[in-house]
C-alpha cells in the first residue's frame, strides 16, 4: 500500500498550526511516535533532503570589477554546482507554531568555471581567459518550520519558514593570473554565499511542495484481502507534546466501496499503556472495534461459510461411523456419505483484555447426507464457541492465531429424531479442532495491514493486549526510495 505514514515518517515532524479542529468522527487506530521515533524520521528526511538536492546547479554570476593596475574586468563565473553536502549534526525543537528541524556545522563542496576579459591602453584587444574553480562551504545550518494539519481527512503540509545561513567559504582557482584570486575573492565571495543559501532554500521549499503533493495523494482506504478496506483518513489534527506526537485515524473496516456511517459511538479512551523498555519508535494501537467492523464486514459478505467433504478423519464423512453416536442416522442411510456444512450464524465478537484476546462465534453446523446423488440436510447443531489468540508482526501485517477455549452445543432441528447431545460433542470437538480453527488460522495468518508507508517496515515489533486496545510497538526500518522522489 502507499496508504498513509507518509503519515509515519513525515507527518510527525511537523506540528499543526495552533488552531485545534474537533471533527464528529472518532478515531479507533491512533499512533504515536516517540522522540526516538522523531529522531529517526528527521535523519531519514535529512538523507533524502541531501539526496534530492545533489547535484544542484546555481545560476551564473557575472560582474564587472576594477583590478589595480589591470583596469576594469568582466568577470563570470558559470556551471556553478554543489557536488557534495555532509551535516554535522541535526536537532528537531517543538515551537509555538510548528516543529524546527535544524541541520548545523554543514559543509558543502562546489565546482564552477571562470572567465575574464579586459582591455588595457597598451592592447586596444580584449584580453581573454577561462579556467576552473572549487569552494568549500564551512559552517552553513539549514533551518525548516512547518505546520500540518488535517484538510477532509488529508494531512496538508505547509512551511512556515525556510532559512539557509553561511558562515565561511573558501575558493580555489585553477590557473589564471597571479591578480585574478583577490578579484574572484573580492567580486565573487558574497555572491557564492547568497546564490549557494537561496539555492538551498528554495529547494528545501520545492521539496516539501513534493511532500505535501505526495500526502494529498495518499488513498483513504486501504484494501484488505480484497473484499473490504480499512479507512485510513485523519481524525483531527495530530497532537503533540514535549517530544512526541500523536495522532488518529478512522481504522474502521467496511466493504469495498460502501459507504458507511460508524455504529461504534460508545468509543472508549484510547489506553496509556506501552510496551516495555528500552522505548520504540512507533506505537499503534488498535481498538477492539477495528476487529469487529472487519468480522461484521466478512460475515455480512457471506464469507464465513464452509463445506467440508474431506477430513483428517474422513470417517466422520461416513453415516458409517457414527451409527454410535446417532443410530438413527446410519440406520436410514447406511454407508452413506456426508459433508459438513458450517455456516456463521452472527458476526464473531472479538474482545480485547489484558494479556489476551479472546473471541466468540456462533456456528451452524449442519450434516448433509449424500444419498443417491441427492443432498439431504439431517440435522442442525448450534455452537457456541470461545476461543483464545494471540498476535504476531509478519512484515507490516498483524497476525495471529486462536485456539479453542470452550464451547457448547445444542440441537437446532433434526430430520432424524432426536440427538444425544452429549454423544455428539467429541465429534463437534474434532471438527473445530481439525477443520474449522485451521481454517480461521489459515486466514489469520495474512494478517491485517498496519498503516505504515510504502518503503518502511516495522522492525523488533512487540505486541501488547491491554483493555479493548491491541498496542504495537516497533522501531522503524527504511527499505526502499519514496520520499522527495
Amino acid at each position: 500500500m502507499a496508504p498513509i505514514i507518509l503519515f509515519v515518517v513525515l507527518s510527525f515532524l511537523f506540528t499543526p498550526t495552533s488552531t485545534q479542529l474537533h471533527s464528529n468522527e472518532e478515531g479507533f487506530i491512533s499512533v504515536y511516535i516517540s522522540e526516538k521515533g522523531l529522531d529517526f524520521a528527521k535523519d531519514v528526511l535529512i538523507d533524502k533532503a541531501v539526496s534530492s538536492i545533489i547535484p544542484l546547479q546555481l545560476p551564473d554570476i557575472e560582474k564587472s570589477v576594477k583590478i589595480p593596475l589591470v583596469g576594469k574586468v568582466h568577470m563570470l563565473l558559470s556551471n556553478i554546482i554543489i557536488y557534495h553536502v555532509d551535516i554535522a549534526s541535526s536537532y528537531v525543537n517543538t515551537g509555538e507554531t510548528g516543529i524546527l528541524l535544524v541541520a548545523s556545522g554543514a559543509t558543502a563542496n562546489l565546482s564552477m568555471s571562470w572567465q575574464y576579459t579586459y582591455k588595457t591602453w597598451l592592447v586596444p584587444i580584449a584580453i581573454t581567459d577561462d579556467g576552473g574553480a572549487s569552494v568549500q562551504v564551512e559552517g552553513m545550518e539549514v533551518g525548516v518550520t512547518a505546520a500540518l494539519k488535517n484538510q477532509e481527512g488529508n494531512l496538508k503540509l505547509s512551511v512556515l519558514e525556510c532559512e539557509c545561513h553561511v558562515k565561511y567559504i573558501s575558493i580555489k582557482l585553477d590557473g589564471g593570473a597571479s591578480w585574478l584570486y583577490q578579484g574572484v575573492v573580492d567580486a565573487f565571495e558574497r555572491k557564492i554565499v547568497t546564490a549557494v543559501e537561496n539555492a538551498i532554500s528554495k529547494k528545501i521549499r520545492e521539496g516539501i511542495i513534493k511532500l505535501d503533493s505526495k500526502l494529498q495523494s495518499l488513498p483513504k482506504q486501504i484494501p484488505v484481502y480484497g473484499t473490504a478496506v480499512l479507512n485510513v483518513t485523519f481524525v483531527d489534527n495530530p497532537m503533540l507534546s514535549d517530544s512526541s506526537v500523536k495522532f488518529e485515524i478512522n481504522g474502521l473496516v467496511t466493504a469495498k466501496d460502501a459507504f458507511v456511517v460508524s455504529n461504534y459511538n460508545h468509543k472508549r479512551g484510547m489506553s496509556s499503556s506501552s510496551c516495555s523498555s528500552p522505548a520504540k519508535m512507533i506505537q499503534i494501537s488498535l481498538q477492539e472495534s477495528v476487529f469487529n467492523s472487519l468480522s461484521s464486514v466478512y460475515f455480512d459478505a457471506d464469507y464465513m461459510h464452509w463445506i467440508v467433504d474431506k477430513m483428517p478423519d474422513q470417517s466422520i464423512l461416513n453415516t458409517a461411523g457414527w451409527r454410535y453416536i446417532v443410530p438413527q442416522l446410519y440406520k436410514q442411510y447406511p454407508n452413506d456419505d456426508m459433508n459438513i456444512n458450517i455456516s456463521v450464524s452472527s458476526p464473531p465478537i472479538i474482545k480485547v483484555a489484558k494479556d489476551d484476546i479472546s473471541a466468540f462465534v456462533n456456528l451452524d453446523v449442519t450434516i448433509d447426507v449424500n444419498d443417491a446423488g441427492e443432498v439431504i440436510p439431517v440435522a442442525c447443531i448450534s455452537l457456541e464457541i470461545s476461543t483464545s489468540g494471540s498476535a504476531e508482526i509478519l512484515r507490516n501485517n498483524l497476525a495471529g492465531s486462536v485456539r479453542l477455549k470452550d464451547f457448547s452445543a445444542y440441537l437446532k432441528w433434526s430430520e432424524i429424531g432426536n440427538i444425544n447431545i452429549h454423544l455428539l460433542k467429541p465429534v463437534m470437538s474434532t471438527i473445530l479442532k481439525t477443520v474449522f480453527l485451521p481454517i480461521v488460522n489459515l486466514h489469520l495468518k495474512r494478517g491485517f495491514p498496519l498503516p505504515m508507508l510504502h518503503g518502511f517496515t516495522l522492525q523488533n515489533a512487540e505486541i501488547v493486549c491491554t483493555d479493548s486496545t491491541v498496542i504495537v510497538c516497533s522501531d522503524m526500518a527504511f527499505t526502499e526510495q519514496y520520499l522527495l522522489s
